[in-house]
Order: C-alpha cells, then sequence, then structure tokens
C-alpha cells in the first residue's frame, strides 16, 4: 500500500512541464530550486518513503496521546461525581424472637437503622429505592436459632428478580448463620430489598445478626 501511495505521488510530482525539460525542477518549482530537490528517480522514492513512514509515526504518536482507556473514563467519572451523590444504608431486624414463618414471600423489614446517607432504604418497607442510576453493592446476613430443625431461606431481589439466596433447612445444630453479596447495576426506581421465602423464619435476639446493607459504588 506504501509503494502505491509513493508512485502516486511520484507520477503527480513528475509532471515538470513542455518537453520534460531535465533543468526544470520535478517538484513543480523553477530550475534553481532543483538544488535541494533529488535528481534521481530512485532518490526521490526513497525520499518520498521517509516522507510517508514520518507521516505515519506521527499519526501513530497522535493516536496513542488521544487515546482514552475505560478505565481512565471510570476514573475521569469518578473524580466528577466525587462527593455527590452519596447514597449507603445499613439495617438490622428489630427485637428478639422468631420472624415468620408467612404463607406467602414477603419482604424483611429491618427497622434498626444504623445508617441511611441519601435516604434511599424505606425501614417501614425494607425495600432500598435507587435514586440514581450507578453500579451498587449490597451484603445482607441470616440468622436461626430453631429447634427441633432450623428452616430458613433468604433472598436478594431485584423488583421482582431473585438474585442470590442464603438458607438453611437441615443440620443436626440449631444455631447457623450465613451471608452473600452482590455488584449490581440500578436504574432509577429499581427496588432491592432481603424476601423471606414463604413458610421460613428467620431469628434474632437482639444481636442483630440479621443485617441489610448497599451503597452505591459509582454513578453511570
Amino acid at each position: 500500500m506504501k509503494k502505491v501511495i509513493v508512485l502516486m505521488l511520484m507520477f503527480s510530482l513528475c509532471h515538470s512541464g513542455p518537453g520534460n525539460d531535465d533543468n526544470i525542477c520535478p517538484f513543480g518549482g523553477s530550475a534553481s530550486c532543483c538544488n535541494i530537490c533529488p535528481t534521481n528517480m530512485e532518490q526521490r522514492i526513497t525520499s518520498l518513503e521517509t516522507m510517508l513512514e514520518n507521516a505515519e509515526k506521527e499519526v501513530q504518536e497522535l493516536r496513542r496521546l488521544t487515546q482514552v482507556t475505560p478505565c481512565q473514563v471510570s476514573n475521569l467519572l469518578f473524580l466528577i461525581f466525587s462527593g455527590t451523590p452519596r447514597v449507603a444504608f445499613s439495617a438490622a431486624l428489630p427485637g428478639s424472637g422468631n420472624t415468620g414463618p408467612f404463607t406467602t414471600a414477603t419482604p424483611l423489614t429491618y427497622k434498626k437503622v444504623f445508617s441511611n446517607t441519601g435516604n434511599c432504604y424505606n425501614p417501614s418497607t425494607g425495600i432500598f429505592t435507587a435514586t440514581v442510576s450507578g453500579m451498587y453493592f449490597f451484603r445482607f446476613s441470616m440468622f436461626n436459632n430453631m429447634t427441633p430443625a432450623p428452616n430458613s431461606v433468604v433472598s436478594l431481589m431485584k423488583n421482582s428478580e431473585r438474585l442470590t439466596s442464603v438458607w438453611d433447612t437441615a443440620a443436626t445444630d440449631i444455631h447457623d448463620s450465613g451471608s452473600n453479596a452482590v455488584v449490581i447495576s440500578l436504574k432509577v426506581g429499581d427496588n432491592v430489598y432481603v424476601q423471606l421465602e414463604p413458610n421460613r423464619a428467620v431469628y434474632d435476639d437482639g444481636m442483630h445478626y440479621n443485617t441489610f446493607s448497599g451503597f452505591l459504588l459509582f454513578p453511570m
């Protein structure tokens, strides 16, 4: 391809006027300029190839200088949005004793609120509602203390979609706990909550074993 470009340039430059006088500069100038212009075809081709290579290097350098990686974009967005908005919450089940069982799937209401920056979590419903589109982190824990056998299943929900679960339905002991976490993208209006599955129960005794927490990683 480079050879083709060079030859095209040579053909355009070799039109040196009537009679193709060797004393006329083939680059379109006067005869006096030939002291700085190649007079040999091979030299001309070499010179043009060098010019083309230098131009290609300059183009590559410009591309390198203007190239932006996805990581750089993310960092730039973080700098732009740093400090605002701020969304984070953490809450636990209140009181002592069992919660459940219920005949239908039921959102757990974590009414002991440790923090609720941005007021996106509603302790009356147990539901987190996104007011900022972005990437979020959520974690929840589960504890049971039942006899004669544990019977606990809870799930993290995004709207009506089950994301992940923790369960304990068969064991020889009666003190079990578990947790799970996700990183997910949310749009404004999306709801996230922990669901107690039908005919299941969890236990707390005021030590706040059952928790639900989340925060915004970065807007999108």
